[in-house]
Parts: structure tokens; sequence; C-alpha cells
């Protein structure tokens, strides 16, 4: 039912607890679960003005994911890290679209709760746009 997972995560306690609920659905039939983390224009910007390399950045953001990636392989299941630049709700949005998942996990709430007040969620922008059943886990 549910063999390819996408598990939209930015590091925060929502989405390690998305990525608890992302394993239990992956684990029904043994699938896998792909993170994809959506780097905005804003933290791009820091990470050049903070004079990091790409490999340094990009270790940076792998050590952000670490707890979820434990909560994916302590369940034995396989997982894959995607990084997607962009706004994050349409940047998710068209990875999910154009990857054919069975299934998008998200946490309510992400790092950015200043962005989500006057933006609106990204995990509402998933759910409205995404052409797959979406989980949005509190």
């Amino acid at each position: 039912m549910y063999k390819k997972v996408l598990l939209a995560a930015d590091g925060s306690d929502h989405s390690i607890r998305a990525a608890s609920h992302a394993a239990k659905v992956a684990k029904i039939d043994q699938g896998k679960i792909d993170i994809v983390y959506a780097v905005d224009g804003k933290t791009s910007k820091e990470d050049v003005l903070h004079g990091l390399d790409k490999y340094q950045v990009k270790k940076e953001r792998k050590e952000k994911l670490k707890p979820i990636i434990d909560v994916i392989e302590a369940a034995d299941l396989e997982c894959e890290t995607h990084f997607v630049h962009g706004e994050p709700g349409p940047s998710i949005v068209d990875f999910a679209n154009n990857n054919d998942y069975d299934c998008v996990v998200v946490g309510s709430r992400g790092l950015n709760k200043v962005q989500t007040m006057i933006l609106g969620s990204v995990s509402h922008k998933i759910a409205k746009r995404v052409h797959c059943p979406v989980l949005i886990v509190k």
C-alpha cells in the first residue's frame, strides 16, 4: 500500500515525530522512505555569508537530519535524503508530485514559526497540492 513514502523534514521536533509515524506507515509493506529537506533562499544566503563551502553546508544539513535518519534506521527501513531549493511548500510539493510517492508525511509545525503565521504552514500547502495521501503529524 505505502511502499514509497516521502518524509518532509527540517530537523524540528515535529519532523522527528513525523519520522516515527513515517516509519510505522512504511513498515507495513517494508517500504522505503525518502527524506526531503527544503533549503530556502534566506538559508542559502546565510550559508554563503558564513563562508561555508558546499561540502560543509551539506554535512551540516545532514547532521541536522541525523535524529530523523536514526529513527528510520532503528525501524530497519531504507532511506535516502534529498535536498531541494526554493520556498519549502512549493518545492516539496513539486518534488512529491514529480516522484510518484504513495504517501507524504510531514510535521504540523517546523522551525520557522513566523513564516507559518504570515504565509500559512508548509504542511497546509503540502496537504492542499500533493497528489497522494498526506499524513500531518502533531
